[in-house]
């Protein structure tokens, strides 16, 4: 019989732990006494499962405290800017100990459902026009993810190519360093291939009507691939899956954390 997970199963490590208690914003003062404020460990762990399963805020395991008080600090997390500190302090560890691959990016979006709309939503056009949503996202070589931007499901790719480009939340290296940018067919325009070489790369976009070349190029390497990876790492974490949150800045903090844990893991925080 297959032993059933607990909410304890979901819980960040310890090495993790320590590196985000840094980062956290200092809380406000209360104006009266009353309860002590609750845990902040507990509470990122209750922020953490719902993330990892999707569950409704009033599903969450007793253990992290009550709902609406991970819910309020999740707010008030969010208002601080924490998750996408977090995903920047990942960055910076990722690029110490291993360094970021900034000659070979990639950059691809990918659509999911949003039942409950919100902004950043749209008509899905490859789900019967249910309410969906899009997430266009740059990585480096290695897959590691420096930006992702959001918008409805009826917005085209190349719509989301200056955001995406605008939203890098670390620094780049200057023009100088060979950098190419691999993106689909869906990319192919005269102003898309402008825009990124304004931005001083190099395109690497198969040409729409050619016929696929099945022969491998000799010294040629697949480099496209690793953002469809991360898209998937993505959602293997359920929140993302299935978009829930009906505002966009809940959305975009649960994008962060996601890639904040993708990113501090592959630097080999934790296991």
């Amino acid at each position: 019989m297959t032993k059933r997970k607990t909410g304890h199963d979901y819980e960040i490590s310890d090495e993790f732990w320590n590196v985000i208690k840094c980062l956290l914003p200092i809380p406000k003062p209360k104006k009266k006494l009353g309860r002590p404020r609750e845990d902040d460990r507990k509470i990122m762990n209750g922020i953490y499962y719902l993330l990892r399963t999707g569950c409704q805020w009033k599903a969450l395991p007793r253990c992290y405290g009550a709902s609406s008080t991970v819910h309020d600090r999740f707010q008030e997390w969010q208002r601080a800017g924490l998750f996408e500190t977090m995903w920047q302090a990942g960055l910076m560890e990722y690029d110490n100990k291993k360094g970021l691959e900034w000659e070979w990016q990639a950059m691809d979006g990918a659509m999911t459902k949003a039942p409950l709309g919100g902004d950043g939503t749209g008509a899905n056009p490859t789900d019967r026009g249910k309410k969906g949503t899009k997430r266009s996202m740059l990585t480096e070589g290695k897959g590691i993810p420096p930006s992702v931007a959001v918008d409805g499901a009826n917005r085209h790719d190349k719509m989301l190519v200056k955001e995406t480009l605008d939203d890098i939340i670390i620094e780049r290296p200057s023009h100088e360093v060979i950098q190419n940018i691999c993106m689909d067919k869906g990319y192919d325009f005269p102003d898309i291939r402008k825009l990124v070489e304004e931005y001083g790369y190099t395109a690497h976009i198969p040409r729409r009507g050619e016929e696929k070349i099945e022969k491998k190029i000799p010294g040629h390497k697949a480099r496209r691939w690793v953002v469809e990876r991360t898209h998937s790492w993505l959602n293997r974490f359920r929140r993302l899956l299935i978009r829930w949150e009906k505002k966009l800045e809940n959305y975009f903090a649960m994008l962060h954390f996601a890639c904040s844990w993708i990113t501090f893991r592959a630097a080999g925080l934790f296991g």
